[in-house]
């Protein structure tokens, strides 16, 4: 480990760059690798038809095999004269390059190192021109850039400067060859591997930078659902808190309404209160830690769909022209479905607001047996549509809370250019059933009667009664 610390920094890049050598062109270097097919699914492409895209797919193999025959074109040209040295001439000088072409479709790397050793044989078959004569010339220099488009731009640099080296060996083996292509072979190579490494470097730039975004647009939704979960679950606390007071305020009256109530009696009702102010102190510390820390407590109770009127003449000021309209019994539901429904008409009424300026909407609300129905349409804008952040949250909101219901939501776009979503909010008889309301506002108490004990007695009837109760009732809202 010391000797490995005590070593030159101009060490371990020199060993870092024969360890990237090796592993680009050595390692696994006649392995199968077929040429993948080009993606059809860009912008310019993907209104084409299917057969005609299956076909554009083939493109880079078919401009291999375009310049394959090139080279055997170029082979042909440049062949010998002779009866012999034209035979061996058409195969050194046509075929062979032209195999060594279509070999990059397959085996990329394997097809440089053949290139490479083909070079001199081909040179002294050939005759005039050294190292590279004009077919080898030409199909090395396809093989250069085809397997650079392939691999990295490191292998690109790697094939280039062995290239050279391999050329410069040649060239002053046997003395200096006046008709030496290494030269021009060196400038023509080095542009046009250049241009490969410039296009495949901007090509991973958008592919990291597509990466990230698709990145980012998952981590915003995904923030973006917990903070609406976070807002429901700050307006079902006020909820939630409502009951539990409820129930600690009539436990802490329930046994002044009975005349000489029995201990046991007494005692339950105790343990219930407490049990209730328990559990108000532990929403308490829950509601502390989802609320922002720059956001107050609310001052006034969760709206419902009573005050749906008010709302509509707030929208109906900001320019939206809406109108209601309501089926079915309107009765009272459990407060958390009518919540959810007048948040969801509201967000809807907002997104017509913010992207169709100009519009009008409906908001249509129909009470069945099972739950309560849900439909907010509007038409296509009128006016100019300015950009707005974060599209789409809203509808995920709505989709939060309408799922905690046990419901179903849908939002499609309109045949004339508008928006409709859709919900229904089951209510289960039982939910109802629980949720009476008596003199006094909503209460847990069977039929919303004001002798819950059968003792003939009725609020008011005992006055000294009804001021012991209010004084508890005082007390248990102060805790």
């Amino acid at each position: 480990m010391t000797e490995t610390k005590s070593r030159s920094p101009e060490y371990r890049m020199a060993a870092g760059a024969l360890g990237g050598l090796r592993q680009d062109l050595f390692r696994d270097a006649f392995d199968y690798r077929p040429l993948e097919r080009m993606r059809t699914d860009g912008p310019l492409l993907r209104h084409l038809s299917e057969r005609t895209r299956e076909r554009i797919a083939w493109t880079p193999h078919a401009l291999v095999g375009a310049a394959a025959l090139f080279v055997v074109l170029v082979g042909l040209v440049s062949a010998d004269s002779g009866a012999l040295r034209m035979a061996v001439g058409t195969v050194m000088l046509m075929l062979i390059p032209a195999i060594t072409v279509l070999m990059t479709l397959v085996r990329p790397v394997g097809a440089f190192w053949i290139s490479m050793a083909l070079t001199p044989f081909e040179a002294v078959v050939g005759g005039g021109y050294w190292p590279w004569v004009p077919s080898t010339f030409l199909s090395h220099l396809t093989v250069l850039v085809v397997v650079a488009a392939r691999t990295r731009p490191r292998t690109a640099a790697w094939m280039w400067g062995l290239t050279l080296a391999f050329g410069a060996v040649l060239d002053n083996l046997g003395g200096w060859h006046p008709s030496s292509t290494t030269s021009v072979f060196a400038v023509v190579s080095a542009f046009a591997l250049l241009l490969v490494a410039v296009v495949q470097v901007r090509r991973d730039a958008e592919r990291e930078v597509t990466v990230q975004r698709t990145v980012t647009a998952v981590e915003r939704d995904r923030r973006t659902l917990l903070e609406e979960r976070t807002t429901i679950a700050r307006e079902l606390h006020d909820v939630v808190a409502h009951h539990m007071s409820v129930v600690a305020i009539q436990a802490e009256a329930a046994p002044y309404r009975v005349e000489n109530p029995p201990p046991e009696l007494e005692q339950a009702f105790a343990t219930i209160r407490e049990n209730a102010v328990a559990a108000l102190t532990e929403l308490r510390r829950v509601l502390g830690v989802v609320r922002a820390e720059d956001q107050q407590a609310p001052d006034a109770p969760q709206p419902t769909l009573a005050q749906l009127d008010g709302l509509l003449a707030n929208v109906r000021e900001a320019g939206l022209e809406t109108e209601k309209t309501v089926t079915g019994a309107v009765r009272e539901l459990p407060q958390g479905v009518e919540l959810s429904a007048y948040r969801i008409i509201q967000e809807a009424l907002s997104n017509t607001l913010r992207h169709a300026p100009g519009a009008t909407a409906k908001v249509e609300i129909g009470y069945v047996l099972s739950g309560l129905g849900l439909r907010v349409v509007n038409g296509p804008p009128t006016g100019p549509v300015q950009p707005s952040p974060g599209a789409g949250h809203g509808i995920t909101g709505m989709r939060e809370r309408v799922a905690m219901l046990d419901g179903d939501m849908t939002a499609v776009a309109t045949a004339e250019g508008g928006y409709e979503i859709t919900a229904f909010i089951p209510v289960r008889p039982a939910d109802e059933s629980h949720e009476t309301y008596g003199r006094h506002g909503k209460t847990d108490e069977p039929y919303g009667t004001d002798d819950p004990y059968g003792t003939g007695e009725r609020l008011g009837t005992r006055p000294e009664k009804r001021e012991i109760r209010l004084e508890k009732t005082e007390e248990a809202e102060r805790a």
